[in-house]
């Protein structure tokens, strides 16, 4: 049986933690392990997934502990490079156990395809036109990919908007709502689209000019809650009690909700958790974050993504309600072994899990952030992580990585310039 706790993890070297995964989970074995050894990747299957190929860029991979989705315990895996993510969501989803771990939910995984049908003479009429074939459209998109079909995926509506400002004049855009089951979809909405456009044209007289997807998948949302018992949050080392806390949390969020400056940043730190695993998985993050900052702007102006308030017991409450178009078949997903080990490593069996568990760290990581910013500010816990990194790029190794960042710490001063003058010291015996 899966668990995500797992004590004293931080401190053990890395041999070590890959043999405690192994150990909690299962289905899992040091083989499947491997690939997160060199990277999983090698120059020549790199060469067939990107041109022009010359090597492989390599991400830290680390495992956030402590989640529970929907009952269920889950380790995750987050490809990045920023510090004190992963140990900020692995904390918050420790205090999120207290109120059973994080509750999520999606949507269908219905994708939107885009066909822009211009140099229509009367675009009411080509509109009309368009529904009055409705049916016939949507067999014919049914049919082109009988793989999805076959797994209860393809055709489920059409849409017709007139887009009656734009600099050219106006024209149409036809949607073609497609269920794309455990895939992202992109391919298979692009296909549909192709395939539909002589049909629209010879029905209307236009022409079809682009066809491609929405990344702005406001049809496949993903959504989460967590209650933190107040208690969870009270810092008492740093006389910040649990009613302190979550005052200072729901004011940093109604600065969020507010302001579309402070929003970016806000939505960024939810990003940080969102992003490290869609990377881990092989999916498209690009997509996800376009997708992300386009709902985020939806009523017309920037806000938040998340929310947070307390329920009738004073407990902090907590939502996050975003597209979430990740996949679990086809793309880098299926070619990368690093991306495959991570899908075995969350037990996920559907693209819906996955991003049940992908928005649950999003509103964690969110957590970590505002928890940070409403105590201690937010660069006491980032400092000692990303001090680290200043003393190797400032050519520290071995054990003085830690003892000149443990310098630098101590005198809150973490910069390139006086990590190389501490290393200096040491490396004379001063």
């Amino acid at each position: 049986m899966t668990t995500s706790r797992i004590s004293n993890f931080y401190n053990k070297t890395i041999a070590e933690r890959r043999s405690k995964l192994a150990e909690a989970i299962a289905p899992l074995s040091p083989p499947d392990l491997a690939p997160w050894t060199t990277g999983g990747l090698s120059p020549e299957a790199a060469d067939h997934m990107i041109e022009n190929v010359i090597g492989l860029h390599s991400l830290p991979l680390g495992i956030a502990l402590n989640f529970i989705v929907n009952g269920r315990e889950v380790l995750v895996p987050f490809a990045i490079e920023e510090p004190s993510v992963v140990a900020g969501a692995s904390f918050m989803a420790k205090l999120a156990r207290a109120g059973g771990g994080f509750f999520a939910t999606t949507t269908d995984p219905l994708m939107i395809g885009q066909m822009q049908l211009i140099n229509l003479i009367n675009v009411e009429e080509a509109k009309l036109k368009i529904y009055e074939h409705k049916a016939e459209l949507l067999a014919i998109a049914d049919e082109i990919d009988p793989i999805l079909k076959k797994f209860g995926g393809g055709a489920r509506d059409l849409e017709v908007r007139v887009i009656d400002d734009s600099p050219i004049g106006a024209f149409i855009v036809v949607h073609l709502i497609y269920d794309v089951r455990d895939a992202m979809g992109a391919n298979a909405v692009n296909t549909a689209c192709e395939k539909l456009a002589p049909q629209i044209e010879a029905i209307t007289g236009g022409k079809i000019h682009l066809k491609i997807l929405s990344n702005l998948a406001d049809r496949r949302i993903a959504r989460v809650r967590a209650t933190i018992p107040v208690n969870e949050l009270a810092m008492s080392a740093d006389a910040f009690d649990g009613e302190s806390v979550r005052d200072g949390i729901i004011a940093a969020y109604a600065f969020a909700a507010s302001d579309p400056y402070r929003a970016a940043t806000h939505n960024k730190g939810i990003m940080n958790g969102v992003d490290a695993v869609v990377i881990a998985t092989g999916n498209d993050w690009r997509a996800i974050e376009a997708g992300a900052h386009a709902y985020a702007a939806r009523s017309g102006r920037y806000t938040s993504l998340s929310t947070w308030g307390k329920d009738k017991d004073g407990n902090l409450v907590g939502t996050l309600e975003m597209p979430m178009a990740v996949g679990i078949v086809g793309g880098a997903t299926k070619v990368h072994p690093a991306a495959q080990a991570a899908v075995k490593l969350m037990g996920v069996k559907t693209a819906n899990e996955l991003a049940q568990i992908i928005v649950s760290v999003g509103l964690a990581q969110n957590l970590a952030a505002l928890r940070a910013l409403a105590t201690e500010g937010i660069q006491r816990g980032h400092m000692s992580l990303h001090a680290r990194q200043v003393a190797i790029a400032a050519g520290a190794s071995g054990d003085l990585i830690e003892k000149v960042a443990a310098q630098m710490v101590v005198e809150k001063v973490v910069r390139i310039d006086r990590a190389e003058e501490i290393l200096k010291a040491l490396e004379s015996g001063k």
